[in-house]
């Protein structure tokens, strides 16, 4: 699934043993192995039926931005529609179990550009923006980024030197996208990078990971598959095309470079939250996609 693979936390293994036995009638199994992840600690774990799950612990200092019963609720959704595997069990601090996806192949940029993955990430995403559900699970993106404003500012580390003008700028294109009307909000993964994708061993598609879920614009699930695969011009026209089942408008083709501009300005933000946490990694995170956005917000202002 995930392509970093770190050591098991002694500290974990109690954890893991208690949400076992509150899933089964007992807490041992056969083999475990730690998965990768930016943020929490999970595990596949083997029992000795040879069935395998996945079981999570929650990474510290995540209970100050995710609400834990809201990514049940549309973990719980995605699960029903099919988007996801089955869920066995979800605590209210976080934890869960849920069954392991059936030989999951290696997943890297270049499995996701392949046509029969853009349209599936399509149809996934076709699906749970039409089915109906009001999840109640807000996901108001710019009051996300004004907590992730003060938690920066309260962990003590630094803004870019341009970032006022930056979020100006960003706010600016914003009042134009929503000069066109209001957009429908609807149940949004919200967090669709390449870690979040798994292939099973029949060439099914599965998103997984729902911390950051909730009601928000369309839109935005397909600019972030395009930031976090790296599609090409070519890969975002087949995406919309096979989203749209059509030809996306101009209109559209500028909404979907729009988003991508929140996206990378949300996650900028939430890089920087996490340096005092997570260090380097998060600095050089956080950078590379301010950069990115201010690429983009070129790429925006020649559409005219």
């Amino acid at each position: 699934m995930a392509e970093l693979i770190r050591e098991i936390e002694d500290s974990d293994l109690p954890k893991v043993k208690a949400l076992l036995g509150s899933v089964f009638e007992d807490d041992e199994y056969v083999d475990i192995c730690r998965l990768g992840g930016m943020t929490n600690h999970s595990y596949r774990v083997t029992r000795a039926d040879g069935n395998e799950y996945l079981v999570r612990i929650p990474g510290e200092g995540t209970e100050e931005m995710i609400v834990r019963d809201d990514e049940r609720k549309s973990t719980e959704l995605a699960c029903s529609l099919g988007i996801d595997s089955e869920l066995l069990y979800f605590g209210d601090d976080g934890r869960k179990v849920m069954r392991f996806i059936d030989d999951p192949q290696p997943m890297t940029e270049e499995v996701m550009c392949r046509s029969e993955n853009i349209k599936q990430a399509a149809d996934i995403f076709r699906k749970l923006h039409t089915c109906g559900v009001d999840t109640g699970v807000k996901f108001e993106v710019f009051e996300m980024a004004d907590l992730y404003e003060k938690i920066i500012r309260d962990g003590g580390v630094a803004f870019y030197d341009d970032y006022d003008e930056v979020k100006q700028t960003v706010m600016d294109i914003k009042a134009s996208v929503d000069a066109n009307g209001p957009i429908p909000r609807v149940p949004c993964h919200n967090d669709s990078l390449i870690g979040n994708w798994v292939l099973d061993k029949n060439g099914k598609l599965y998103l997984i990971d729902w911390e950051y879920s909730g009601m928000n614009e369309a839109m935005w699930d397909l600019s972030c598959l395009s930031i976090e695969i790296g599609y090409n011009e070519e890969q975002e026209a087949e995406l919309l095309l096979d989203y749209y089942q059509r030809e996306p408008s101009l209109e559209e083709k500028k909404y979907f470079i729009a988003a991508k501009l929140y996206v990378d300005y949300l996650w900028t933000l939430w890089g920087l939250t996490r340096v005092p946490f997570d260090g380097d990694f998060m600095q050089e995170y956080a950078d590379g996609r301010y950069l990115r956005l201010k690429n983009n917000i070129e790429a925006y202002k020649k559409l005219g």
